[in-house]
């Protein structure tokens, strides 16, 4: 689990932009935020041999507009998408390596 903070999210044209209580600022295009949805649903799950078969997601331009945003505690946001798409948790560590 990190140790830094989110001070604040918001959403700017086509980006989620993040401040960082270390002073780092991150801006995440939601397109590859949304395809790098951390959901057993969009990367898969594994099955009782430990395999993980990735399931065929398909997006449509809704799919990359976010609706809302929740922090999840102190560790990570939960984005509601357009689309309806809502269960990806993305920590706060996952964010950071995508910005």
């Amino acid at each position: 689990m990190s140790a830094i903070s989110l001070i604040q999210h918001t959403i700017i044209g086509d980006e989620l932009a993040l401040a960082w209580s270390d002073g780092q600022e991150n801006f995440i295009n939601l397109k590859a935020l949304r395809k790098a949805c951390p959901c057993a649903n969009c990367q898969g799950e594994p099955d009782a041999m430990g395999r993980v078969f990735k399931p065929n997601v398909i997006h449509i331009a809704r799919s990359f507009q976010a609706r809302s945003i929740q922090q999840v505690g102190g560790y990570a946001l939960q984005i509601t998408w357009v689309d309806g798409h809502s269960s990806g948790i993305y920590t706060f560590d996952l964010l950071r390596s995508l910005g």
